[in-house]
């Protein structure tokens, strides 16, 4: 299982400036072929800098969801850092 990238992202308003919403299509290689899959995610700014990435699945995912969520708040995480994201 792989991301390979995250498509279509688009940034929600929400009055709350430490919380940043988004809605994407990701794209996953699952058993060597690969899958579109709607999500909805979340980044939080906390206190102490730290950022905190929640994810929701608006698509069914036949994968265990643990290492799946995991690989993609990692990706998440690195094109959050290479201002990937909509600001």
């Amino acid at each position: 299982m792989k991301v390979l990238s995250i498509k279509e992202i688009i940034r929600k308003d929400v009055p709350i400036y430490y919380r940043r919403l988004f809605s994407g299509v990701a794209v996953i290689e699952l058993i060597k072929e690969p899958v579109e899959r709607r999500i909805d995610f979340s980044i939080e700014t906390k206190p102490t800098g730290a950022k905190e990435i929640d994810i929701t699945f608006i698509d069914a995912v036949d994968y265990p969801l643990i290492p799946l969520s995991r690989e993609l708040k990692q990706f998440i995480k690195q094109l959050d850092g290479s201002g990937g994201l909509p600001g």
